[in-house]
């Protein structure tokens, strides 16, 4: 650098050290550019993120996860198979929880599954139902006047046993359905809770499917895996069956069908061969059909 001097000196070398200062405060420092791998399109690298902005959102309706009433989605759930496992109408589901779009539920996503209408009936029934009883404890501790304190006890483990039975059903459904075979052909395959969750029952493609018992229509498609065309029917508050593998379905979702009704005609849809998979549910849990249905 050439040397300064005179009063040029004086006021120039302030400057050059204020601007070499000032340069070094404004320096602009480059981030390494990361390379998208699929891509193949640099990008800046990410600002780092403030760890509380990281947090994932809680899945919706997490707070009622494990009360009664209520299911937790698993991974490759579909509402379908969520109405299948535990008894109720898809449609309900989705309704209940305010789904308007029921293929968009995500893994965690906690569900009612029951009726908000039906825990109420059941609470009131309990309170309520206890009260007639009461009177009839009174009036027939009268007669036993020389029973003094044994009778008065004895009244109230009846008053208290009775109750409860009676919401039960009303809640449940009723178990007195009248079941017929839902084809004519031979067995297959039989229940196993773990490998095989109905019967297998044989024939030809084009044969008669029928429904086992008065029901509703809740479900007619193929969306659910395994099944091919399938039917669920709701006979009551307990039990539905499933009818797989169809190769044309004759009903449609709310219709109402009665005891030997023919709903579909038997095919191979998603199976090995030409059969009928035939599926009774109790309060979603799948049961040996063979239990209910008539001895051949």
């Amino acid at each position: 650098m050439m040397a300064l001097s005179g009063r040029a000196g004086a006021w120039l070398l302030p400057l050059v050290a204020a601007l070499g200062l000032a340069g070094c405060g404004s320096r602009v420092i480059n981030r390494a550019p990361v390379e998208d791998r699929v891509t193949g399109v640099s990008a800046p690298a990410p600002m780092a993120q403030d760890p509380g902005t990281t947090a994932q959102r809680p899945p919706p309706g997490i707070e009622n996860a494990g009360k009664p009433g209520y299911y937790t989605v698993k991974p490759g759930d579909t509402l379908i198979r969520i109405g299948l496992e535990t008894g109720q109408n898809w449609k309900d589901v989705a309704r209940w929880n305010g789904l308007d779009n029921p293929n968009l539920i995500e893994v965690g996503q906690v569900l009612r599954v029951m009726a908000p209408a039906t825990a109420l009936v059941v609470a009131s029934a309990v309170v309520t139902r206890p009260v007639v009883p009461a009177s009839v404890t009174s009036t027939a501790v009268a007669p036993g006047s020389t029973g003094s304190a044994a009778s008065p006890a004895a009244a109230p483990v009846v008053v208290a046993t009775a109750p409860p039975s009676a919401p039960v059903q009303q809640a449940g459904g009723d178990d007195d359905v009248s079941w017929m075979w839902p084809a004519q052909g031979s067995v297959l395959a039989g229940f196993d809770e773990a490998k095989n969750k109905g019967l297998d029952i044989g024939g030809a493609a084009g044969d008669a499917v029928l429904a086992a018992a008065d029901g509703r229509v809740v479900y007619v498609g193929a969306s659910l895996r395994g099944y091919g065309n399938l039917i669920i029917l709701k006979h009551n508050n307990t039990y539905l069956t499933a009818y797989a593998h169809n190769q044309m379905l004759l009903v449609k979702e709310d219709q109402t069908v009665r005891k030997g009704q023919k709903i579909a005609e038997m095919g191979n849809s998603d199976a090995d061969r030409v059969k009928l998979h035939f599926e009774v549910r109790r309060q979603g849990k799948p049961v040996d059909p063979a239990k209910y249905l008539p001895v051949r």
